[in-house]
């Protein structure tokens, strides 16, 4: 993510977190916007947590209450989000059955 003017309310990162666990839509577990955000990435990539930078995703993730889920117009974006995740674990599975 790119470094934000602090002065512009328009321009504070914002994050939010999504998990799913194959049971309904995908639920929002954390957002938050400045520092929040960035603990929020922090923390994703400390548990080697794919981040996906999508400021259009994220400003309407931002909209949806703490622990509910995604609602249906946003099924696309994030299945395209989970799609490109799946793939990078797999390809990181690869990986470690190959000597």
């Amino acid at each position: 993510m790119k470094r934000e003017s602090p002065n512009s309310k328009k321009n504070i990162k914002k994050a939010a977190a999504l998990a799913y666990d194959h049971v309904g839509a995908p639920r929002i577990v954390a957002k938050g916007e400045g520092h929040m955000a960035k603990k929020i990435i922090e923390l994703a990539e400390e548990q080697g947590i794919p981040v996906q930078n999508d400021d259009t995703l994220v400003e309407a993730l931002m909209q949806v209450e703490l622990s509910k889920e995604i609602p249906p117009e946003l099924y696309q974006a994030v299945a395209e989000v989970l799609a490109f995740i799946y793939r990078l674990d797999k390809m990181k599975g690869t990986k470690k059955d190959t000597p």
